[in-house]
């Protein structure tokens, strides 16, 4: 059974920074694929932020390119997101996920069979 478990979030004035970590149990090399990072700001739908692929690649949201970093500790089975120049627009619950089946859009919402609680971020101008 795949567990992810987020830690890292919290509360910064715009221009500051924060990294935000997932570790996940049960997903074994076997059956991985992507890992992401999703967020889901006041009154708006959840979307995708980056996506960590099986081969060390990286995807990102237009919105962070520049600004945020996507990591992977395979030893350590912990994803990371590193997020730098914060702006009050980034304000929102940050959620892990993982999936097994690889496709060509790896920041789909509908894409992760399975996600972390969620950690809040929070962003003041």
């Amino acid at each position: 059974q795949v567990r992810l478990v987020e830690s890292g979030g919290g509360s910064v004035q715009a221009g500051g920074s924060l990294q935000l970590s997932c570790l996940a149990s049960g997903y074994t090399t076997n059956n991985r694929c992507t890992m992401a990072w999703f967020r889901r700001a006041p009154g708006k739908e959840r979307e995708g932020v980056a996506g960590f692929h099986r081969d060390g690649s990286a995807t990102y949201a237009d919105s962070v390119k520049g600004r945020f970093t996507i990591s992977g500790d395979n030893a350590n089975n912990t994803l990371y997101l590193q997020m730098n120049v914060l702006e009050p627009e980034d304000t929102g619950i940050y959620y892990c996920a993982a999936r097994h089946a690889c496709s060509e859009d790896s920041l789909s919402v509908g894409s992760y069979a399975h996600w972390g609680q969620g950690t809040q971020v929070t962003v003041s101008a």
